[in-house]
């Protein structure tokens, strides 16, 4: 393991068993995954070192906490030297946490750092126990983080982070202590969804059904990628009035739907679809690409000085945007390329042209009548969750073609990239609804959760009860934690797929099987039968 890698986080991981070699599916090297683990390490030590000193965390302190898991997501982080410089602040946090420590000669648990190598070559059931903590974890610090952006903090979910950390480093914690730390891992993203959705909506607004383009109009424009509306926002503020049009890509969708952002005239649509095809569909745009969060591939050289990266994303050669936002070089860029020379039309994978996004809770629930009595009138005959995260690996045509399959009587909810396989579908409505309803960004399970709650009290039965079938497309870690939530609700009989996480044990894949009844995707027809028998 010297000059290798372990890597089995995401969906594509190398034969469904983990990256091992020097490099990554993702296009993470071999330095970079060890450097990641060692900054996990010593995130770990941070937490240690925070036991019986909770008196002095600050601010300070949970942002790096926040920053240091954030920078280890998958497609993310890519930069060595960014990863140091992260290093280097969880050194100094300890050191102010705990000085009299770091005069002692003896490594006592809090003057040093967890070695991950005790992680990755543990008994396989506590690595799997203890990867769903680290990966939900992972993926809730995105979501924390982009709440502290717009101000918004829950000091209840700081805290988790540090006790989840401190239960990882744990060598002798067997299942018996850290499965309820697992189903912790579902109850506090529960709530730090709720943070995330009271940011975004109480900053820009709530969201309404929009109406996106997917065409590109004549002159110079920039595409902004990711998920942080609060960098959009600002981008939008420094564009305005020079000319300059503005396109998302990916995740970031969804920001048409909110008055406070789609109020700006020159946020014209969305251009591309899931992050996965960026290195084809930005090969020859005559235009700059923003990436404000994680879903960066490696650019190719082709595109690579188009290509402009800020907050948490960070790739080795790209122009980083710093804590000023200063987005002047993005603007001349965008300037001294042009854009097309005459409006250009492009499509979704379905030949699409335009997408329809902003079914978020406050837009559903104030129609939850007419939902209502369209499904007691037998208009609505059931309800799927098709959504997750998109991905490169072969098999996720399904979503596609199960989509596709859906009866005419059924409503399919989305959220997520995985969306994109099938958000330019046209088909049709019911009752005066859109049979396919973009409830948003995959922290926007949220949304998807608090209709399910309002069905279930409307119909005086639990979730489980309701005609809603759930599918789920997986790639990163922030798919982890909102499954891991899905099951502290107790929801059952998930779909998953393309394929099962490999850090899943065989052990734990049984437990979650026998609770919970998730099962693998199979095909299309097959699992629709099912659903609705």
């Amino acid at each position: 393991m010297e000059n290798k890698m372990f890597c089995f986080q995401c969906e594509q991981t190398a034969g469904c068993k983990g990256c091992m070699g020097t490099a990554g599916v993702c296009g993470k090297k071999a330095d970079t995954a060890m450097l990641q683990d060692r900054l996990t390490g010593a995130l770990i030590g941070l937490a240690r070192a925070v036991e019986g000193n909770e008196d002095k965390i600050s601010a300070a302190t949970n942002q790096i906490i926040l920053d240091g898991l954030f920078a280890t997501i998958t497609n993310v982080n890519f930069d060595t030297a960014s990863l140091d410089v992260l290093l280097q602040r969880v050194g100094d946090e300890k050191k102010r946490l705990i000085p009299l420590c770091y005069e002692c000669v003896s490594a006592c648990g809090k003057n040093n750092d967890y070695d991950m190598q005790k992680l990755w070559t543990a008994d396989e059931d506590i690595r799997s126990l203890k990867s769903l903590i680290l990966f939900g974890i992972r993926g809730m610090a995105a979501y924390a983080h982009h709440a502290a952006v717009l101000g918004y903090a829950d000091q209840e979910v700081n805290k988790f982070f540090y006790k989840a950390l401190f239960a990882i480093g744990m060598e002798d914690w067997g299942m018996e202590e850290l499965l309820p730390i697992v189903m912790e891992v579902g109850k506090v993203n529960l709530a730090c969804m709720a943070l995330l959705d009271r940011a975004n909506t109480e900053t820009y607004g709530n969201p309404v059904p929009t109406e996106v383009s997917l065409t590109i109009e004549k002159g110079p424009f920039i595409v902004i990628s990711g998920h942080d509306l609060h960098d959009l926002k600002l981008l939008l503020e420094q564009t305005q009035d020079k000319g300059i049009h503005i396109y998302t890509h990916g995740e970031m969708l969804p920001a048409h739907s909110y008055p406070e952002l789609k109020k700006y005239p020159h946020l014209k649509g969305n251009f591309g679809t899931a992050w996965q095809n960026q290195q084809k569909e930005f090969a020859d745009i005559p235009a700059p690409v923003l990436f404000t969060t994680n879903c960066l591939m490696p650019p190719k050289a082709s595109y690579m000085d188009r290509v402009f990266t800020t907050a948490a994303v960070r790739y080795p050669e790209l122009t980083h945007i710093g804590e000023d936002k200063d987005f002047t070089p993005v603007i001349e860029k965008a300037l001294q390329l042009g854009g097309y020379p005459s409006t250009t039309a492009f499509t979704g994978i379905n030949g699409g042209g335009m997408v329809m996004t902003g079914f978020a809770h406050h837009a559903v629930l104030s129609v939850v009548g007419q939902v209502i009595e369209a499904v007691k009138a037998g208009a609505i005959k059931h309800f799927f969750l098709v959504g997750g995260c998109d991905g490169a690996k072969p098999g996720r045509d399904y979503f596609t073609e199960f989509v596709k399959q859906t009866p005419a009587d059924s409503i399919v909810l989305t959220l997520a990239c995985g969306k994109y396989r099938f958000n330019d579908l046209n088909l049709g409505t019911i009752s005066g609804l859109p049979r396919i309803m973009d409830m948003g960004q995959c922290n926007d399970a949220y949304s998807a959760i608090k209709v399910a709650m309002a069905l279930a009290e409307a119909f005086q039965c639990g979730v489980n009860d309701l005609p809603l079938s759930m599918v789920l497309s997986w790639y990163e870690q922030k798919a982890v934690c909102i499954l891991l939530t899905l099951l502290h609700l107790g929801i059952k009989n998930i779909r998953l797929g393309p394929s099962l996480p490999a850090f899943l044990s065989p052990n734990m894949l049984k437990f979650l099987v026998e609770q919970y009844h998730i099962a693998p995707i199979n095909t299309p027809s097959k699992d629709i039968h099912e659903m609705l028998v």
